[in-house]
């Protein structure tokens, strides 16, 4: 027992490399500097830098005396001479702040409540800019001669504008192993051959990109969707900032938005924000909002509404069009203090609620659309188990009646680009379309209507080509279709569900499975009894409910049972915690009666499935299109879209710098 206290106390105090927790991510040393390391910047692009001197008084890395208060700090284009950061922007010396925070070394300090206590000196150089390309040194000089050092990189990108619109598709937590397994379920094929292809399968441009996290390889959606708008990798939870020491969710480090930019330089161009989910999710969020937290809703929907005037960051005045749910988040409430409805319609905006209002609302005006509380309703209960939609009390307005006059991802782009073209026809527009549920389908394992969202997304893209083609502005209009993060989802054969139901033993059950060989071919475009039909070119299953099921999966899930068939009474709980919440989370038995209990791969207080490492495609058409093919990183689908709107900006001085005034 004493041998074992010792080694978790050296290992407390022995100095190593933070993995699961860490003293402040991209900050290895006790001097921090944000940007950090290897950022890239569009010539233009205004951003914040915060520096930070470390003093932790406990823990492995413990040192006597309080922070330094007297660091230096200097930028210097490679192979030039470093100039005080005060001079190189032509800014005042901001003031010096202090503060606080404790972390956790390791899950052993953890278990045994002895977190390392940090005092930190910082600074804030707010709203600068670098415009010519090429490498700079920004160094941070504290404690006498210690130094941190980040190395930024202006990217030279070409000004000339190629693309008059941008549209950029997300389907959120997308994998190419979901788009095999959605074309199997609503493409009928013939020997081995399918004889209709996906809308993404049409596509003249294939690339992959990389999603991992600034300091972890597993992303969320809020770093994801910062590293696709502003080319800028951030920590998990993030939106459009570096993450701080502070206590203050809004005061970190903050860097301009594909949206932000693009409004900046051309006026009258168009916004357009469109997504399944609630308006105040990470996603649509990150095209807006500046915080260090995603969980801040009243920031997010107050940042569509004025920007951050607060932080004289930006003049944003919102996007043209906002579509999707989260009618909780613009009710007046004890946690909104403001009816963000009313301030809406008071700036301007025609304020739809359904989707018959949605579809009579004029294109010449604004247009708020909110259409129930929390996430929309999936395609699924949509279209086939519509009583599904019923007794949800989730009106957007706030009383107590059913939403059932639903629009979808394709109602929702489709209304958003002709508004943008009847407001904003000769400047120009950018638009974001989120497949939302994709991801928070498959965190839940509802496999069935993951991939019911995501032949929703393929609906909507080819009927987004047609309008687009009825508009002329097809050949005008760069088209995105990408994921922010994956899934370790995968289909390995079949399920006979009729005969898993016939046995009792749950090892007897999973010999219904079917796999090489015995997989067969797919009975979801076989018609039955009660077959659903649709128009032609619009692929769907027939069924949802065949005999023969997919064997489908992800790597990571809490404890559940697993039936394979589809969750005809509604979306998927796949575990439950126990009734005293004290041993996490257990198979939730309602969920799947017939079926076989899988015991979970993730610790017990997770209930749901998580994202995962892989990379995801992107599939590109339309001017720049050559930009998207192959393999690369994340930040590169912000300054490829950048580049094909003529986004860079050459403003110069004696220093090829900003000369706005800092230190606010």
């Amino acid at each position: 027992m004493r041998a074992a206290s010792i080694a978790v106390i050296a290992c407390l105090f022995s100095r190593t490399i933070a993995q699961t927790f860490q003293r402040l991510g991209g900050c290895p040393e006790l001097g921090c500097v944000f940007p950090p390391d290897q950022a890239d910047f569009l010539p233009g692009q205004y951003f914040d830098i915060r520096l930070e001197v470390h003093s932790p008084i406990n823990g492995s890395e413990q040192r006597v005396g309080g922070p330094d208060e007297n660091f230096t700090f200097t930028i210097a284009k490679k192979g030039g001479n470093p100039v005080p950061a005060t001079e190189f922007f032509n800014v005042e010396d901001p003031k010096l702040e202090s503060w606080n925070f404790t972390w956790y070394e390791d899950l052993f300090a953890q278990d045994m409540n002895k977190p390392s206590v940090v005092n930190a000196t910082a600074k804030a150089f707010r709203r600068v800019a670098l415009y010519e390309p090429g490498e700079y040194e920004a160094t941070l000089t504290y404690y006498g001669t210690q130094k941190t050092v980040a190395n930024w990189l202006i990217r030279d990108i070409p000004t000339k504008r190629r693309a008059k619109n941008v549209i950029l598709f997300i389907g959120d937590g997308m994998t190419t192993n979901m788009i095999t397994a959605a074309r199997l379920l609503a493409h009928r094929s013939i020997n081995g051959k399918y004889m209709t292809k996906m809308a993404l399968d049409k596509f003249p441009v294939l690339g992959h990109q990389m999603t991992h996290s600034m300091d972890s390889f597993i992303t969320d959606s809020a770093n994801s969707a910062t590293a696709l708008y502003s080319g800028h990798k951030t920590t998990v939870n993030a939106l459009n900032v570096y993450v701080d020491s502070s206590s203050d969710p809004f005061d970190d480090p903050k860097f301009e938005t594909i949206s932000e930019i693009f409004r900046r330089r051309h006026a009258h161009a168009g916004v357009g924000i469109v997504s399944t989910a609630f308006l105040a999710d990470a996603t649509p969020a990150g095209l807006a909002a500046h915080t260090s937290d995603r969980g801040e809703y009243d920031h997010v929907i107050g940042a569509y509404y004025e920007g951050l005037t607060k932080y004289e960051w930006t003049d944003w005045d919102g996007p043209d069009v906002l579509l999707g749910a989260g009618a909780e988040d613009f009710l007046e409430s004890e946690a909104n203090q403001r009816d963000y409805y009313k301030l809406f319609s008071e700036k301007g905006y025609n304020v739809a609620w359904n989707n018959t209002a949605l579809h009579d609302a004029p294109l010449d005006e604004k247009l708020l659309g909110v259409f129930q509380t929390s996430n929309l309703a999936t395609w699924l209960d949509r279209n086939v188990y519509q009583a599904n939609l019923h007794n949800q009390s989730n009106y957007p307005d706030g009383s107590d009646r059913d939403a059932d006059d639903l629009p979808g991802l394709k109602d929702m782009t489709l209304k958003a680009i002709d508004v943008l073209h009847e407001r904003h026809g000769d400047q120009g527009w950018f638009l974001m379309s989120e497949a939302a549920s994709i991801d928070k389908q498959m965190h839940s394992l509802d496999y069935d209507r993951s991939l019911g969202e995501l032949l929703e997304l393929d609906d909507t893209v080819r009927a987004t080509i047609e309008r687009l083609e009825h508009l002329g502005e097809l050949d005008d209009t760069l088209i995105i279709v990408t994921a922010d993060h994956g899934h370790g989802f995968d289909v390995t054969g079949s399920v006979d569900t009729e005969y898993m139901d016939a046995q009792d033993e749950d090892r007897d059950k999973r010999k219904a499975i079917g796999y090489y060989r015995e997989s067969g071919l797919s009975q979801y475009t076989v018609g039955g009894p009660n077959a659903l039909r649709y128009s032609e070119g619009v692929h769907f299953p027939a069924r949802w409910d065949p005999r023969y099921t997919l064997h489908s999966g992800v790597v990571a899930f809490p404890d559940h049972r697993e039936n394979y068939q589809v969750h005809s009474e509604g979306p998927r709980t796949p575990a439950a915690t126990s009734k005293d919440k004290k041993n996490g989370y257990y198979a939730a038995y309602k969920d799947a009666v017939t079926g076989f209990l899988v015991n979970g791969t993730l610790p017990v207080d997770a209930g749901q499935g998580v994202h995962s490492l892989t990379d995801v495609p992107v599939f590109a058409q339309g001017p720049c299109q050559e930009l998207f093919g192959g393999v690369y990183n994340s930040i590169d689908i912000f300054f490829n879209m950048a580049e094909c709107l003529g986004l860079s900006e050459t403003k110069q001085n004696s220093h090829g710098h900003s000369g706005k005034k800092g230190g606010k």
